[in-house]
C-alpha cells in the first residue's frame, strides 16, 4: 500500500477526529449520510482505501470544490472495481496478469444489429495456467479477475463475457487446495474470492437469460460461502438467489432467500447490504400480490439504505445507491399493478443513476417505458423505449432487449402515432 500524501496534507493539523467530523458536517450539508470516524481517515491516509465509495466521493468532492478524486489521491474507480473489503490484500501487479483473446468468435448478441454495434471490449483477465506457489497469489489473481468482470458488466453488459468468464472460473476452481481450509488462512480466502468469480459468472448468466446456468453457480458460491465460514459472501449468495428466483416467477423462494439472506448480512456488519436484501424480500412479496408486506419490507430498505455505508461493506456493494433502490422499487409497485407510481420510481432511478452503469441505465430506461406503457401513456413510453434502444448500442443485456421487446408487443395497439411508430420501425429493435 502507498501511503495517500495528498489526502493527509488536506487534513493540515486537525487531528484525524476532527477532520471525520468535518467530514460528517459537509456530508449533512449535501444530505449524505457517512459514518467517518478517526479510523476511516486513518485507512485513507495509509492507502487502504484507494477509491471512496460513491458518498464519500461527493462529501470531498464537496468539501474540495475544483479537485478530482485525483487530486486528493485516489485511484480511479476503475482500478479498484471489484475489490474485496476482507482485510488489505492488494490485486496483483499488472505485470502478472497476462491478457489473453477471446476463445474463438464472439458470441451473436441482438445488441450488434443496432448501428454501429457496441465498442470492443477491453482484453480480459487470465488466471495462473497451473497451481501458483502460494494461496495468497492465487487469491490476489482471482480477485483481480472479478474486478476486471464487473467493470466489464457495469459498462457492456453480460452476453459478450459469460463464455469467456465461465473459462476463468473453471481455473480458479483447478487453484483452489484440496483441504478444508483454516480460518483466516490464505486458504479460505482463495476459496472467498472463488465464491465471488462464481457470484459473477451467475450474474453474467443471469442478465443474458441463462437462468438454469445461473442458479448453478449461484447455489456453488452460497456452498464455498459456508465452507469458507463467510456470512458477507452468503449474504450475497442469497441476494442474487432471491433475484433470479424474483425473475423466473418463483415469488416464495425469492421471499425465503432474501430473508435467510437478511440473516447472514446481520453478522456482516453492512446496512447498506441488509436493506438490498430487504428490498429483494420485498420484490418476492409484491409478485405474491402482497402489498402490506412488500411496503413494510420497502420502509425496512429504506431506513437501512438511510443510516449510509458503512467501512466494512463489501466492495460490490457500490452499484447499490439511491439509484439501484428507487429501480427495484419501481419493480415491486409495477408487480403489484401500481404502473403509475412504478413509472414515477423508474423515471427518478434514471436520473439517478451514475454513468458508469450503463447496463443500469438502460434497464431502468426499458422499466419506465414498460411502466408507461403499462399505464396507458404510449408516446412517453415510446420515447423512453427509443433511449433505451440507443443504449444498446454499448450495453449487450438479453434482459434489457427482451423488456424491450414485450414493450413493443403492448405498444403495438397504439400503432398510427408518431412518437409509437417511430419506436416501432427503429431498425435496432429485433420484433420490429
Amino acid at each position: 500500500m502507498r501511503p495517500n500524501a495528498a489526502f493527509r496534507a488536506l487534513r493540515g493539523s486537525r487531528s484525524p477526529g476532527e477532520f471525520a467530523a468535518s467530514v460528517r458536517r459537509a456530508a449533512r450539508e449535501i444530505g449524505e449520510q457517512v459514518s467517518c470516524d478517526a479510523r476511516y481517515v486513518g485507512r485513507v491516509e495509509s492507502g487502504e482505501i484507494r477509491c471512496p465509495n460513491y458518498a464519500y466521493e461527493r462529501v470531498f468532492l464537496h468539501m474540495f470544490p475544483g479537485r478530482s478524486l485525483g487530486d486528493l489521491g485516489f485511484e480511479p474507480r476503475a482500478a479498484v472495481r471489484g475489490r474485496r473489503a476482507r482485510g488489505g490484500k492488494d490485486a496483483p501487479p499488472r505485470t502478472s496478469m497476462r491478457p489473453t483473446p477471446p476463445e474463438g468468435p464472439a458470441e451473436h448478441s441482438p445488441a450488434a444489429s443496432a448501428a454501429g454495434g457496441p465498442p470492443p471490449l477491453p482484453p480480459f483477465p487470465a488466471l495462473p495456467p497451473a497451481r501458483p506457489r502460494t494461496p495468497e497469489f492465487a487469491e490476489a489473481a482471482v480477485a483481480e479477475a472479478v474486478r476486471r468482470i464487473r467493470l466489464h458488466d457495469d459498462r457492456h453488459g453480460a452476453d459478450d463475457l459469460y463464455a469467456r468468464a465461465c473459462c476463468t472460473l473453471r481455473t480458479a476452481r483447478a487453484l483452489l487446495p484440496e483441504t478444508v481450509p483454516r480460518p483466516g488462512s490464505d486458504a479460505e480466502r482463495l476459496h472467498a474470492a472463488a465464491g465471488e468469480l462464481a457470484l459473477s459468472v451467475g450474474w453474467l448468466a443471469h442478465d443474458s437469460g441463462r437462468y438454469a446456468d445461473a442458479r448453478s453457480h449461484y447455489a456453488e458460491a452460497l456452498a464455498t460461502a459456508r465452507l469458507a465460514d463467510d456470512p458477507a459472501l452468503e449474504a450475497h449468495a442469497f441476494s442474487n438467489t432471491a433475484f433470479l428466483a424474483r425473475d423466473t416467477g418463483r415469488a416464495h423462494e425469492a421471499v425465503r432467500a432474501a430473508q435467510a439472506g437478511r440473516r447472514a448480512a446481520a453478522a456482516a456488519g453492512c446496512d447498506r447490504l441488509r436493506s438490498l436484501l430487504a428490498v429483494r424480500e420485498a420484490g418476492g412479496w409484491a409478485l405474491l400480490g402482497d402489498p402490506a408486506a412488500t411496503r413494510e419490507a420497502l420502509t425496512t430498505a429504506g431506513d437501512l439504505f438511510a443510516r449510509g455505508a458503512a467501512d466494512g461493506c463489501p466492495e460490490w456493494m457500490s452499484f447499490y445507491g439511491e439509484a439501484e433502490l428507487t429501480g427495484l422499487e419501481a419493480q415491486c409497485w409495477a408487480a403489484l399493478g401500481d404502473h403509475t407510481r412504478a413509472a414515477e420510481c423508474a423515471r427518478r432511478a434514471v436520473l439517478l443513476q451514475d454513468p458508469h452503469f450503463a447496463r443500469n441505465t438502460a434497464l431502468f430506461t426499458a422499466e419506465l417505458a414498460a411502466d408507461l406503457a403499462a399505464a396507458g401513456r404510449p408516446d412517453e413510453a415510446a420515447a423512453a423505449a427509443g433511449g433505451a434502444l440507443a443504449l444498446l448500442e454499448e450495453v449487450r443485456s438479453a434482459r434489457v432487449r427482451a423488456m424491450l421487446d414485450a414493450t413493443a408487443e403492448r405498444l403495438r395497439r397504439w400503432s398510427g402515432r408518431s412518437e409509437v411508430d417511430a419506436f416501432l420501425t427503429n431498425p435496432g429493435l429485433i420484433s420490429a
